[in-house]
């Protein structure tokens, strides 16, 4: 395959105020996708700068005002410089609503290219959600911002990838205590539905999906807690007869081990950290988080912006590396074939 016939990366250096223009510099110099996709940085320059000095590393690249003026084949990794934003002016490992509103600005740029074709897939280093709160996005998470940025409103979810499995949400960045009331039969099933697509998509053919259950030993025949029995099973079952592989519900301390094993490709939870303690504690720093469902995809590692490390130059590339990797292998399944 020719160069210029290689997925296009657009690439977003993260919240400067943190680790991810260090991870991302660090991630294109070690040839994360070389050979594999096309890779061009958004942003501010001065931003890549600082990673650069930040990752004591350097590699070539040179500037250009709007990706249409990016020619390939080339040696040197294209800037598209907005421009907005100067990270000498802000406090390093701290929240900034400056940093955050000009995050939101930046991928809000680089989706709107995405959804007209101009880039076949998002990367972006970690984001701060307080920051982004900050500084005008007034969504309850990144993944609600993104959707409303593509004008979609039907569903989208979240997957994190590690290389055992990969996980998905039927609730996300929600409180606890609304969890339950949230879990209904017609979210399961499209949450169930959108993994099948996804996994297939990635070539796992069939797709093996467990389902967690909520409660503890998967309510116990009900004796605490019947969402089990009045929700979880009989969505499973008519997703079965739809000829999905999927399996549940599954108590929440075995479904891991099990997809662990190798039994499942995907496993479907009802809560936020009832999936990402077990995706952690097993790939921590290598795992990625995939905004699936979207017209447009986005790739970022599952990390957050490590204030406490800023400016040291030892964050760990291990998950920006493989969410470039992951990138480029989804853009080339969804290309069509010649």
């Amino acid at each position: 395959m020719t160069e210029d016939a290689l997925p296009l990366i657009g690439l977003m250096l993260g919240d400067c105020t943190g680790i991810g223009p260090e991870v991302a510099v660090k991630a294109m110099a070690s040839g994360a996708v070389n050979d594999r996709a096309r890779v061009v940085i958004a942003g501010d320059v001065r931003v890549l700068e600082q990673g650069m000095r930040d990752a004591n590393l350097r590699f070539e690249y040179d500037v250009y005002t709007t990706l249409d003026d990016v020619t390939w084949p080339r040696l040197t990794v294209p800037v598209v410089d907005l421009g907005n934003l100067d990270p000498d002016q802000l406090e390093r490992g701290k929240v900034s609503p400056e940093s955050g509103r000009v995050c939101g600005d930046t991928l809000k740029h680089m989706i709107g290219l995405a959804a007209s074709g101009a880039l076949d897939i998002l990367c972006y280093a970690s984001l701060n959600k307080a920051a982004l709160h900050r500084g005008g996005g007034h969504f309850p998470d990144e993944a609600h911002m993104f959707a409303d940025f593509a004008g979609h409103d039907g569903l989208f979810g979240e997957m994190n990838v590690i290389p055992e499995f990969s996980t998905f949400r039927v609730t996300s960045h929600v409180a606890l205590r609304d969890v339950p009331d949230m879990i209904t039969p017609d979210r399961l099933t499209a949450v169930v539905r959108l993994a099948d697509r996804t996994l297939r998509s990635m070539g796992k053919r069939p797709a093996r999906l467990g389902v967690a259950a909520l409660n503890p030993h998967a309510g116990e025949q009900g004796l605490f807690g019947d969402e089990e029995i009045r929700i979880i099973r009989p969505a499973v079952e008519r997703l079965q007869a739809e000829g999905i592989h999927v399996a549940g519900p599954i108590p929440s301390d075995t479904i891991f081990l099990r997809a662990k094993r190798g039994e499942f490709d995907g496993v479907v939870m009802m809560y936020h950290d009832q999936g990402q303690i077990a995706t952690k504690l097993l790939s921590f720093g290598k795992g990625v988080t995939v905004h699936v469902g979207m017209p447009v995809t986005l790739t970022t590692p599952a990390h957050g912006t490590a204030f406490d490390i800023v400016g040291q130059g030892i964050a760990d590339p291990g998950g920006m590396e493989y969410a470039l990797r992951l990138a480029a292998r989804l853009a080339d399944r969804a290309a069509p074939s010649a």
